[in-house]
């Protein structure tokens, strides 16, 4: 008996044809589909609103540093010891204001990666009040967009601990950075004891301004009083009898470089150059960056090196920050010096 074979039509190949072409067009239209549905659907953030935000997170911080130290109710303890075997100190002004500003931002745009000095477990209902400042919309344009997944926010709920413990609060300041693509674009430092708050979107704006005047012959130069190390040595080999100023808080010093309101400036100290010479966190100095670089300063590591503020928050290369001199020449000036050996 001869062997059975299937034979097809000409109409069943064409139809079993069409069946695959069919299938491919199914499996390729849905890969399309689902691609142009991630696409549509990627988050976007308005610059403007996110710096309104900012501000109004950290004068929402500042609000809690300032009762805490009122009510003097710090609960002060030790969460570690810096390189140089400083206490880093831990109050209940650092987690109740972390817990306003951290909630507040990731409440209004959860998808923003949002990096803070302090941790904390519990939830806070906090929501943006959609107010944008008068002095922002007069000088920020809204409507430029970005993606979420390419800004990192850091916050400082309080900078300076250790001068808050011992009630120097002038020292003291909430901080929010912005980084665009590891760049800081928005910066926000507020000094929650006298309710000033500076701010800064680099290309578009700040309510801040450098001195008429600055002077790298030999500078003032601003250094920390609680992480100080070999700062001192290191300043006289690279400019001489250079007057020093000591200070609490990274938000602080940047400010002592710019022109204060005339209300601030009795309170404040004066400086033409900052410089730290060993590790630092990236949430006590984003905001300053932005600020700096909006206004044509700089901050850059000890070797002159632009600062990514993505991955780590630990910025080992030191700092050097200026604005209204020459940023090179003050560079040229340094001796060499590792951070990460010292």
């Amino acid at each position: 008996m001869a062997p059975m074979g299937i034979r097809l039509s000409p109409l069943g190949v064409a139809v079993f044809c069409l069946l695959g072409v069919g299938v491919i067009y199914h499996l390729y239209a849905g890969v399309l589909s689902g691609h142009l549905a991630a696409f549509r659907h990627r988050k976007k953030v308005d610059l403007r609103d996110l710096l309104a935000v900012s501000m109004e997170a950290a004068v929402l911080g500042g609000k809690e540093v300032k009762r805490v130290r009122d009510e003097n109710g710090l609960n002060e303890k030790a969460k570690g010891e810096t390189r140089e075997g400083a206490k880093e100190l831990l109050t209940t002004g650092d987690l109740l204001s972390h817990r306003k500003m951290f909630n507040l931002l990731k409440n209004t745009f959860p998808d923003v990666t949002v990096n803070s000095e302090e941790h904390d477990n519990e939830v806070d209902p906090a929501t943006w009040s959609r107010d944008i400042p008068a002095e922002i919309l007069d000088k920020i344009e809204g409507g430029r967009e970005v993606a979420a997944e390419s800004l990192t926010v850091w916050i400082d709920p309080l900078d300076a601990t250790q001068e808050y413990t011992e009630n120097l609060v002038k020292y003291v300041t909430t901080m929010v950075c912005v980084a665009l693509e590891g760049k800081p674009v928005i910066g926000v430092i507020h000094q929650p004891f006298t309710g000033f708050t500076a701010w800064a979107y680099v290309g578009q704006g700040s309510n801040m301004r450098p001195r008429s005047s600055y002077s790298i012959s030999p500078p003032k130069v601003i250094v920390s009083r609680s992480h100080s190390g070999e700062v001192k040595s290191f300043i006289h080999d690279a400019f001489g009898n250079s007057t020093i100023v000591q200070a609490g808080g990274a938000g602080y010093k940047v400010l002592s470089l710019l022109e204060m309101p005339s209300s601030e400036a009795d309170s404040m100290d004066q400086a033409d150059v900052y410089v730290h010479i060993t590790f630092i966190k990236k949430w006590d100095i984003c905001a300053g960056a932005a600020l700096l670089n909006a206004l044509g300063g700089h901050m850059t590591t000890l070797k002159g090196d632009n600062i990514d503020y993505t991955g780590t928050p630990v910025n080992k290369g030191g700092l050097v920050a200026s604005v209204g001199v020459d940023h090179k020449a003050i560079l040229a000036k340094l001796p060499n010096w590792d951070p990460e050996k010292h």
